[in-house]
């Protein structure tokens, strides 16, 4: 079967793989959209310490059911079911895995990272890992899993409809904190670098928009909020400068969510941590529970999914696809290869 693989920093290639070998308990599933996330970039770019080499990438999939193992649970799925996957393992032995958060799962291996993903014509996963995602399109089940992060960072940050949310970050991650936020209720400012961008997130449900390169944005955030700074802050970036931003901007008693990984140290003020009583969490990967509840927001009909598809490619196109995006990441939101 065709194959799409990075096999080392800036170079892409079509390759031939053997046919996925299904387990009894697994579930077949044909490809048909994998969308390129900003791990998949940094990977092609040589700079994802967490992926191994070569790999095939890909974990933001849409596909169709080819066929059930027969040790599966009988009625759950049948073949033609559009679905999604989840991506990330767990070993059920950790701390985290313990704790009812195999999201966190110390031993984590996410598709397309820490081993080969799904940018391929079939692949073969346990049945627990196939999301049915009826009255969805099968491409747009390729924008589920980058939604759901989102969605679970705002569930990290515990926000309701009293709170004032900043979401630093209006990439496909960060509009998905500010759909999940507004949907509970809760004031959303989103702040970016591009106005394009934050034009979709008032589309999204942005009550309020500040782009960081325009005049002083602390004030425009203490007029926005009162005096009182954001109740929330979901860092979505992963830039020593957002994140400083973050605990500087919430509000005292606030609580900041990181999603970005930084790829170089930070330094705080850490008496901002005492003087504020910060809550600072790490939010990472994303539950079931949020991919059902993505699921049921597109299922609705009124996410401009359009608009979050800068582009459709086909896997040879694939290469240069990432080379393009590279050379301008901020205008990207999301690349789909259609296998």
């Amino acid at each position: 079967m065709l194959a799409i693989q990075i096999t080392s920093p800036g170079k892409v290639e079509v390759t031939e793989r053997a046919f996925p070998v299904m387990a009894p308990d697994m579930v077949l599933v044909k490809i048909e959209y994998v969308g390129f996330c900003g791990s998949d970039l940094n990977t092609y770019l040589g700079r994802n310490l967490m992926a191994i080499s070569p790999v095939i990438p890909g974990h933001e999939i849409g596909g169709v059911v080819e066929k059930v193992g027969e040790d599966v649970p009988e009625g759950l799925f049948s073949p033609g079911m559009t679905v999604t996957i989840n991506p990330y393992t767990s070993c059920g032995k950790c701390s985290s895995c313990r704790k009812g958060r195999p999201n966190a799962c110390e031993f984590n291996e996410t598709l397309g990272v820490q081993r080969d993903g799904a940018m391929c014509d079939y692949i073969a996963v346990p049945w627990t890992k196939v999301v049915p995602a009826p009255g969805i399109s099968v491409r747009d089940c390729a924008l589920i899993e980058p939604l759901s992060v989102g969605f679970h960072a705002v569930d990290r940050g515990a926000v309701t409809d009293i709170d004032t949310v900043l979401v630093i970050g209006c990439g496909m991650i960060g509009l998905g904190a500010v759909v999940r936020a507004a949907m509970r209720g809760a004031t959303v400012i989103a702040a970016d670098l591009d106005d394009e961008k934050l034009e979709l997130a008032r589309e999204l449900g942005a009550t309020y928009t500040v782009n960081t390169s325009h005049g002083d944005v602390h004030q425009q955030l203490l007029e926005l909020t009162d005096g009182l700074g954001p109740d929330v802050v979901v860092e979505a970036v992963g830039s020593p400068v957002t994140y400083v931003m973050a605990i500087d901007e919430v509000a005292f008693a606030g609580r900041v969510v990181c999603i970005g990984y930084s790829k170089s140290d930070v330094t705080f003020h850490t008496g901002l941590f005492v003087k504020k009583e910060l809550d600072i969490r790490g939010s990472r990967n994303a539950m079931p529970a949020d991919f059902e509840a993505v699921i049921r927001y597109l299922r609705r009909g009124n996410c401009p999914v359009d608009k979050l598809i800068s582009r459709v490619v086909s896997p040879a196109d694939a290469g240069n696809a990432l080379k393009e995006w590279g050379k301008a990441p901020g205008k990207v939101f999301r690349i789909l290869v259609r296998l």
